[in-house]
């Protein structure tokens, strides 16, 4: 019996990571939505989107820099990770973030963002990763 239980659920598990796969798809940059084109244009100027996907209404999209960008289907940003030691734009990261990286961490940039039920975990150019509360309070910290 417990075999049987085993194998009905490696079947159910291959049966939900086909299907999780088999929605992101490829899109045109015209068919994302408004705000998703627009928050590139004023956040990332002088970068093309050069590639997009679409998954059950997220989508995510890889600039003309490398930076990669997802958002939520209503076009917010949910993560943005540029490559290596570019800084993620200031405009977009919340001021407790900014002002706990900027106090403990002296002359390191955030390279990668992401938001999550917590806050915010984060990725610095010196290789450390941090995880913020909304208030930028520390969780964790990780190398």
């Amino acid at each position: 019996m417990k075999r049987i239980n085993f194998f009905a659920m490696m079947i159910l598990g291959l049966l939900f990571s086909t299907m999780s796969f088999a929605n992101n798809r490829h899109v045109a940059v015209d068919e994302l939505p408004i705000t998703v084109r627009s928050f590139v244009q004023e956040n990332f100027r002088g970068k093309a989107i050069v590639n997009a996907e679409k998954d059950f209404n997220r989508y995510e999209c890889r600039l003309s820099n490398g930076t990669k960008v997802a958002f939520y289907r209503r076009g917010e940003w949910k993560k943005i990770d540029t490559n290596d030691m570019t800084a993620v734009p200031s405009a977009l990261i919340p001021d407790a973030v900014k002002q706990y990286v900027k106090g403990t961490f002296p002359g390191a940039i955030i390279t990668k963002i992401e938001k999550e039920s917590y806050g915010y975990d984060i990725e610095l150019s010196n290789y450390l990763k941090v995880k913020l509360t909304h208030q930028g309070t520390l969780l964790r910290m990780n190398k």
